[in-house]
């Protein structure tokens, strides 16, 4: 039977994301291929991180237990976790849930797809500010859907500048939801409204991270 490095399981609201405020289980995996500078869970992407080995259908009982609808599933990068597939089809199938995948934007999404229509992405691409832009795969695009959404998160003036030209060079705009963030205190939200603003980059959509003006940002568990 397939197993899961679980890091953390927890019911808070969803901080980011097209279901931004709205509760939500999350359940983050263990490990990560990238290690952007910004990276605020990288504890859970060490090689002696603690972690419990779950079945799929242990974390389908805590998400069933739970009465949530909305799963978030995250890491580290979740989409590298052996036999994923095996657990998104397990959540899949509860009825009433929507699924929420949080990738890096570097993994193959195409083999996870078409696995349920409750199930959707939000996709990072890793901008020069991260030190991880050169693994970024766009091939991901031709895949997403009005459901899903690229994050970009910005670390200065420049980064909003490349996210302006990965908007437009692929047509994002009309396939999915852009999102744009920034790493916590380090770019003032003013700027970020007015680059959008005199840009007229009227289909972004920018994004505070809730849980870090709600709880302490370092906090876990929320």
């Amino acid at each position: 039977m397939n197993t899961y490095k679980v890091v953390e399981k927890f019911i808070s609201i969803n901080g980011e994301g097209l279901m931004a405020g709205h509760p939500a289980c999350f359940i983050r995996l263990a490990g990560c291929n990238l290690n952007c500078s910004y990276c605020d869970t990288a504890w859970a992407n060490r090689p002696d991180t603690v972690y419990r080995t779950e079945t799929a259908e242990e974390i389908c009982d805590f998400v069933r237990e739970s009465g949530i609808t909305a799963v978030t599933l995250t890491g580290g990068e979740p989409l590298l976790a052996p036999s994923v597939d095996e657990l998104l089809r397990a959540l899949s199938a509860i009825e009433g849930v929507r699924i929420e995948i949080e990738t890096n934007g570097s993994v193959d999404i195409s083999p996870f797809v078409d696995i349920g229509d409750n199930i959707c992405f939000t996709l990072d691409y890793k901008l020069k500010g991260s030190g991880m832009e050169e693994y970024m795969l766009t091939a991901n695009y031709d895949y997403l859907t009005k459901r899903d959404a690229v994050k970009f998160v910005c670390s200065d003036l420049t980064d909003l500048d490349r996210t302006r030209e990965i908007a437009e060079e692929y047509g994002l705009y009309d396939k999915t939801n852009v999102l744009i963030s920034t790493v916590f205190n380090k770019l003032d939200k003013r700027e970020v409204v007015d680059y959008l603003i005199r840009h007229k980059m009227n289909k972004a959509r920018l994004q505070l991270q809730l849980h870090k003006y709600i709880w302490d940002p370092e906090e876990r568990g929320v």
